[in-house]
This record gives C-alpha cells, structure tokens and sequence, in this order.
C-alpha cells in the first residue's frame, strides 16, 4: 500500500509559485572558476545559462546557442548566438563573455581548468595553459589568447579542438563553460560571487538572497529570454540541512525537496513522496600512496577484498546504490557496439574476506610488521559519508593486522587540507560524472591533476590516457579506456565501493525538476500543481 505524507502542504507546500529544495550542502560563491560542488554549481545554472543546456527532460539543447556549425573534420565548432539574451544589469550577452570566462578560469588556476584541456574538452591550446600551471609558470595575455576560443564577432563564438569531441555540447551545458560579464566582475574582484549583489546572470532566476550556511533565495527573471518555460516565481534553497531535519521540514511542508539518509528510508519507503534517485556518483577509497604500507600491492588488495559491497548497498544504505564493480561505474557511456563500459571492460571488485586475511598477511610478511595503524578520514557533513567510513573500519578491524583509527571532519578539510597536504592514510570520497565519457574518471589519476591527491604515479597509465585524449579512432579510443583502467585497478590505485542512489522525499504535485547523471540539476522547468 502507498501512503501520502499528510502534513506536505504549509508554506511552500500550498504555495504553486515557491519551490524549495533542501541541500546538505553549502553554497561558498557563484564563481564558475572556484565553485567545486554540486549545491554551488546548482545555484550558478539557476541564475546563468551557457551556449547550450537540458530541456524538461534532460537532453542537451541549445541555450545561448541559436546553431552550430561544425567543420567537415569536427575540429572547428561556429556557435551563432542569440541577440535577445542579456544581463541582469541590461548588457547584451555576447561571444566575448565566453571568451573572458575560458581565459578566466586558467587566469585564477580555477577548480575546473583541467577539463578544458585534452583528453576532456580538447580545446586547442588548452593542454598547453594546463601544463604551465601545473609547473607554476605565470600566464601571460599571449598565453591566454593561444586558446582556441575566439569572438569572431559580437554573436559568433568559434571554438576549435585538437580531436573530435564527441560530447563537447554536453560540456558547454556545464557551469564552468558558462559566459561572465567581464566588466562586472572586474569590479567586484575578489568579492565576485560571494553574495547576491555580487554576481550578475542572464538566466531563467536572479539571485536575492544568499546566506551560507543557512539560505539561498532566488526570484524569476522577468527579462529571461526562454521565460515562456519558466513557471515559478520563487525558488529557494535550504542550506546545510542534515537528513532528519529536512525530513521534518518536509512533513511540515516547508520544504519540497529533502535528501534523507539511510537510517530515514524505512520510516519513508511506502510513501508516496519517497523517491530514489540516481545521480551517477562514485564512491570509493582514495589511498596515500606516501604511506610505505599502503604502498604495498597486496595490503591495498587484502583492503578492497575486506569489503562487502553487496552487504553495504543492500541492508545499510538501503538507497539503491548499487555495487560498482570497475573505476567507471554503469551507465555511463556505451561502446560503438552499443555495449556498457562497465559490461565490457569487466569487474575489478570482490568479496572474500579469507583471501583479504591472506593477502594481508603476505603484505606484512614484505613489510616486515606484525601490524600496521591506517587511519580511515571522512567527512561528516554529506551523508552518507559517515556509514561508508564505518562499514570501513568495521570491515578493516575483523582482519588481524591491522589497527583502524578514525578522522572525522568536515569536507572541506578533509579536501583542501587533509588530502591536498597529504595528511590522510585512507580518504572516503566521491566523484561524479561532469560528462558521458570514462574519462571524466579515468583522467583524476594522471599523474598531473590535482585531484590525484594520493599520488600515484603510473608513465604507462599517463601516457596512455594521453593518446585518448587525442584517438581519433573510435573503437581504439574505447579499448584504450579499458585497459586505462585495467592498469588503475590491477595496481588498486583506488578501491572503488559503490553507486550511488539518493533516498529522497519530493512533492508529488511538483513536476519537471531535471535531475539525471552528468547534468547540473535545473530548475527552470519546475511546475507545481494545486
């Protein structure tokens, strides 16, 4: 039997006009160049739309983007612009705002540079940008320029590629594609996008009100050029909201949108309003490769054969995460053959915790110890961060040889200071997919991104994700993705765990809220009924 939550009404509930969607993240700033999550990266593609974007059901259509031509050997991508979109402060969009914003995220050494370069986005001259600033060279005018993003003129946008890429208007639906207002963000500097006076959009809302921590307020843009789409007047976002008080604040119909965690989903499992979502999210185990004992082949083995995977999805999570059985998880991208690249390329993960003992005991006889400390560190802030971590140290500490400590902390430290200063034995994480590629994994363990916090350092696995990059051939490309990550899992690089599924409580009387792996979740369609 189906039930209905009785008390989803009140504010927002009886109010067609107001969306609220609850968040157990934050938001820090608008910045395409420095927003690094999917709350912020939300919030910016309610207020700003890029050369393309999803329409109601999550296909990429154009945006900005009236056309696009794409020369005979797919090198050269002419984007016309529409003449009717414009800032909020009256200025017409134009190709150069795209141009400001590509220079802008290499200028600032941004979040997101890397996926301009090869291998992701392929822009020509990118690669080269990207490999100044890994060596700490400073970019200078010329250099900014060399890229192959150019404003033909004031609606004509070219973008040229070093190889076909086949998912290049997916990207361009991307935040960190998006166009910025180069005279307005010149003069708010440091302070653009930290506050709602502070960031400009084009898009189908405007920001009024932002409080991290607490809020985000937004309100429709009666200039929007596709505004005809657009049928709220209001949307908020609640910030920083833990699942059980957002399940609250949904029963009590202030909220429309709650994420909720597992130990939440059999209170609401035969409601109405509970849904499970699937957002293409990884979930795996970031090793310290500086540590001498996690450098060891078979204690790295020994840990990734300790977990039960299945146990974990099934009676702990309990929503509908599943096993991943490779780096690349399923669904994500299909062979020329039609075949999913997790089927094809095989499974990499396995159950048994004998062979973990055994494996372990090797290790330690080559390392010369009876036992070793591994400290586990997570996040306690974005669930379920926290259960993934203990089922670790449940599952480590029935081995004999090895003694767990645990390091709770939030996830910006666990990040940006923890993992980026190699102050980690084990990291739980997460990574999900910005596009229908495997690469969109497979390049976070090159040797030269900055995400590859634990160090490993492989010249074959380098250099053969660095001919992917530019394999024009459709069927080596994919073969050369599989052994990329035959390499990544034969030496257990990282220890991949599970997908993840979101347990959530929405509104059934809201409609059209896009949410669907590799693309930004959208507001512009959302549509409440009385």
């Amino acid at each position: 039997m189906v039930l209905t939550l009785t008390g989803c009404g009140g504010p927002s509930g009886d109010d067609i006009s107001t969306y609220t969607y609850s968040s157990e993240l934050d938001i820090k700033n608008l910045d395409s160049s420095d927003a690094d999550d999917q709350c912020p990266l939300r919030a910016i593609h309610a207020v700003i739309d890029g050369l393309m974007k999803t329409d109601k059901k999550g296909n990429i259509t154009y945006g900005i983007a009236k056309s696009e031509e794409v020369s005979e050997d797919g090198l050269v991508h002419t984007y016309k612009l529409r003449k009717d979109v414009r800032w909020d402060n009256g200025d017409l969009v134009t190709a150069h705002d795209f141009v400001y914003a590509w220079q802008r995220i290499f200028k600032k050494k941004g979040s997101y540079y890397y996926m301009f370069a090869d291998g992701i986005a392929s822009i020509q001259g990118a690669q080269e940008l990207s490999d100044k600033i890994d060596v700490g060279e400073e970019l200078t005018d010329d250099d900014l320029n060399s890229m192959g993003v150019k404003a033909l003129d004031g609606y004509t946008l070219e973008v040229k590629t070093t190889v076909r890429v086949s998912f290049l208007d997916e990207l361009l639906a991307f935040p960190p594609f998006y166009p910025i207002n180069e005279k307005f963000a010149e003069k708010q500097g440091s302070k653009y996008g930290k506050s709602a006076k502070t960031i400009l959009g084009n898009g189908a809302f405007k920001m009024i009100n932002l409080e991290p921590g607490s809020v985000a307020e937004f309100k429709k843009n009666e200039n929007y050029y596709d505004q005809k789409h657009v049928k709220l007047q209001r949307l908020v976002m609640k910030l920083v909201q833990e699942p059980k008080v957002a399940a609250q604040a949904f029963e009590a119909g202030e909220t429309d949108y709650a994420p909720i965690n597992s130990d939440l989903v059999d209170k609401y499992k035969e409601y109405d309003s509970f849904k499970q979502v699937y957002d293409g999210f990884l979930f795996y185990i970031s090793i310290n490769f500086k540590n001498e004992d996690l450098a060891n082949l078979n204690v790295r083995k020994a840990i990734s054969y300790a977990i039960n995977r299945k146990d974990l999805c099934e009676n702990v999570l309990k929503d509908g995460s599943q096993v991943v059985k490779g780096f690349i998880p399923s669904g994500l991208a299909t062979s020329p053959c039609g075949v999913d690249f997790r089927k094809d390329s095989g499974d990499f993960t396995f159950y048994d915790k004998a062979q973990a003992q055994d494996l372990l005991n090797e290790g330690l006889k080559e390392l010369g110890k009876s036992e070793i400390t591994l400290r586990i560190t997570y996040g306690t802030d974005k669930s379920p961060m926290d259960v993934f971590a203990t089922y670790l140290q449940n599952a480590l500490s029935k081995l004999d040889g090895i003694k767990v400590e645990m390091v709770a902390t939030t996830k910006q430290d666990r990040i940006y200071n923890k993992q980026k200063n190699g102050d980690f034995d084990l990291a739980v994480t997460r990574w999900g997919p910005d596009y229908r590629d495997p690469t969109t994994y497979l390049t976070i363990a090159l040797s030269t991104n900055s995400n590859n916090y634990g160090k490993w350092s492989n010249s074959e696995y380098d250099q053969l994700v660095g001919q992917v990059g530019v394999e024009s051939d459709v069927n080596k490309h994919w073969q050369e993705m599989k052994d990329a990550e035959k390499i990544l899992l034969d030496d257990y690089a990282y220890i991949p765990v599970f997908e993840k599924g979101a347990a959530t409580l929405q509104n059934p009387k809201v409609k059209n809220l896009v949410i669907k792996p590799c693309c930004t979740i959208s507001f512009e369609y959302v549509e409440k009924t009385e």
